[in-house]
């Protein structure tokens, strides 16, 4: 089981998502930002190096939203999904074909990674409360 952190970043009522390149892993599925835990490393300070290195901003880390398992052929993860606020920095798209700022009601309309979907749901649903 490998774990994932991702980030719920919101600003000005809309959601961050980013979508993967065409030579990646599950290639063009949109996902909520973040990346793969490297040895001794907390969730949050994976969100915060991978947001620096991928987006090229700072962020800080709020609470934890929730967690997501999924089983995919490759392998299985546990997506660990926080709060996460943007504190300074130009966004910019280094490590992903395509980055858009979404209202929650127009999530549906994007091809999610199987383990981001949970929290598209709670999102939609009104049931997740960014």
């Amino acid at each position: 089981m490998i774990d994932v952190s991702a980030a719920i970043l919101v600003k000005d009522g809309k959601v961050l998502i980013a979508k993967r390149k065409s030579g990646d892993k599950l290639p063009d599925k949109w996902e909520f930002p973040g990346g793969k835990l490297e040895p001794g490393e907390t969730p949050q300070e994976c969100l915060q190096r991978e947001m620096h290195e991928e987006f090229g901003i700072q962020v800080s880390i709020g609470e934890f939203i929730g967690e997501s398992v999924y089983h995919y052929h490759h392998g299985s993860i546990r997506l660990l999904a926080y709060r996460v606020r943007w504190q300074a920095g130009n966004l910019s798209v280094k490590d992903h074909a395509d980055c858009a700022w979404v209202m929650y009601d127009q999530l549906e309309k994007f091809d999610f990674a199987p383990a981001d979907l949970p929290f598209v749901e709670k999102l939609i649903s009104g049931e997740m409360k960014i």
